[in-house]
């Protein structure tokens, strides 16, 4: 066993003193020292703490482009089969069924119908008012029609903005990636000249890709959450999750269908599905917390590579294009969101209205990032137009990034859409105080039973914190009193926790071996889903 292990090392060594490993390795270490000091300059200074830190990171990015200063050569398979994966994995994962569920219509309406409208209005905008080629012009708009809104997704959150627009702008972004990608490689073949446009065939082809992406998904989705419910082991379940977003990507694209489309399914199904069956809570914190970090990580490499990528004498050159697929962009997305807002509305009725201010934020929101930067740089070299349709895309992504991205808050502030948000993360906080204060006496009081330390001093102790307790209570009964909507919040809250036990409790059992399949939850249609709805 000695004397393979060391033949192992021995074979390994020559390829560890490669000088382009150890550049590269180089590479890497620098570009996670920017990052993570970018990270720490955020919150030591008070003055760069309302910027968006995937901002901040491209921001940075731009002045090493401008100084020259080149961190690694960013390629299309990275973003695409490296970075794209983990990042639609973490958002379907986080993405509540329930209300994606609840707000099916707007969604489908803006990642199908949304795509077709940016595409076309780009392809004849382009060659009407700029001159560009069809190859230019198909390429620019199916890269442009996938919206990326990161760092506007991730404000929502910090603000605490309606679930409704969270909902719908987060759905959307996910289903959008795939029918956008879907769409540039049906049109690739076209600009390349290798294809004729057929509506029946292009509309059959994305029927299949999607069919494929969604089956695939599916299977090792639901594969995944009954294989989890046989066991407890936080570090594997992890481990198989990160395995699923990788290996659904490639298996799908293999199959010839959406590999972001199954990505997408997978992510929702375990997220909302398997976690529940499958996953204590503990496991469950263990795998979301995981799925954060992994993607702060991505995100700061992503945004901060994209900044540095930037090539200014391209964008020198097409601006004149770049002005006028800004224009044409916001065009097709005002056409898009108010058109097909108002056909969502007129379906769903008042209770789902997506209302006007609303669609102004998802109009202005809908910003482009890595992957429509990932699109534009997989243009095969073949293509004399690849150079120009880089450079518009960089343009557009650059302008949503800059200028939508950081006036995106000032605008929900102008429009009051914060609302009663900032008052329920108030009650979160509050809640959170009083469930840690009540396991501190829990604490405590098994302290004095036990006599672990000097009874006098752990009175002492008790005195303090039940006086922090009482206070937070106080709180907590005036909030809920004095606030209509702080009470269906808090009732809404107790009805999802009370639906989680039950669920557990039933994974519990399967995995003892009481059970063979997951029970249909009783307490679905016997708890009110509203306040009002209990008296």
């Amino acid at each position: 066993m000695f004397d393979s292990v060391m033949d192992f090392f021995i074979a390994v060594e020559p390829a560890l003193e490669d000088p382009a490993i150890e550049e590269h390795l180089r590479q890497f270490c620098l570009v996670l020292s920017v990052s993570l000091g970018v990270a720490t300059l955020s919150r030591v200074f008070s003055v760069l703490r309302n910027i968006p830190y995937t901002l901040l990171l491209l921001l940075v990015g731009l002045g090493l482009a401008v100084l020259d200063v080149r961190l690694i050569n960013l390629s299309p398979q990275l973003i695409l089969f490296i970075f794209l994966p983990p990042l639609l994995f973490e958002a379907a994962w986080n993405l509540n069924w329930k209300s994606l569920k609840q707000y099916s219509v707007p969604v489908v309406l803006y990642a199908i119908l949304g795509v077709v409208i940016c595409v076309s209005a780009l392809v004849f905008g382009l060659q009407a008012f700029a001159g560009a080629s069809l190859a230019t012009a198909l390429l620019v708009g199916a890269s442009l029609s996938a919206t990326d809104p990161v760092s506007v997704v991730a404000l929502f959150r910090e603000l605490g903005v309606d679930k409704k627009l969270t909902t719908v702008m987060e759905g959307e972004s996910l289903f959008n990636d795939g029918v956008a990608v879907v769409a540039f490689n049906l049109l690739l073949g076209i600009a390349l000249g290798l294809e004729q446009f057929d509506v029946s065939v292009t509309i059959a082809r994305f029927l299949v890709f999607v069919g494929i992406g969604i089956s695939i998904g599916g299977l090792i989705g639901f594969g995944l959450s009954f294989l989890t419910q046989r066991f407890d082991i936080p570090l594997v379940e992890q481990s198989l999750t990160l395995v699923s977003a990788y290996g659904t990507y490639l298996v799908a694209e293999e199959l010839g269908g959406s590999g972001v489309i199954a990505v997408v399914t997978t992510g929702l199904i375990l997220g909302n599905f398997g976690s529940r069956i499958g996953m204590n809570p503990r496991t469950r914190l263990v795998v979301s917390e995981f799925w954060e970090f992994l993607s702060f990580f991505i995100n700061s490499i992503v945004f901060l590579l994209i900044g540095d990528q930037v090539r200014f004498q391209g964008l020198i050159d097409e601006l004149d294009k770049i002005l006028i697929a800004i224009a044409l962009m916001l065009a097709a997305r005002a056409v898009s969101i108010f058109a097909l807002g108002a056909l969502s509305n007129a379906v769903t009725g008042p209770d789902m209205d997506l209302p006007v201010k609303g669609q102004v934020i998802l109009w202005w929101g809908g910003l482009r990032g890595s992957v429509s930067v990932a699109l534009a740089l997989s243009v095969p070299a073949m293509l004399s137009e690849r150079q120009e349709v880089i450079a518009i895309v960089f343009g557009v992504m650059l302008f949503t990034l800059l200028v939508q991205g950081l006036t995106t808050k000032p605008l929900l502030e102008y429009l009051n859409l914060l609302g009663d948000q900032p008052i329920k993360l108030e009650y979160n906080q509050m809640t959170a105080q009083r469930a840690a204060l009540t396991r501190v006496m829990q604490r405590l009081e098994t302290m004095k039973t036990n006599q672990e330390f000097d009874p006098e001093f752990v009175g002492y102790q008790m005195a303090l914190v039940a006086g922090q307790l009482d206070t937070v209570k106080e709180n907590l009964a005036k909030l809920e009193q004095q606030n209509d909507v702080i009470r269906e919040f808090a009732s809404n809250q107790l009805r999802e926790e009370l639906l989680a036990i039950e669920a557990d409790t039933y994974a519990e059992f399967i995995r003892a071996g009481q059970l063979k399949n997951s029970l249909t939850p009783l307490l679905e249609g016997v708890l009110p889903d509203r306040i009002g709805e209990s008296h």
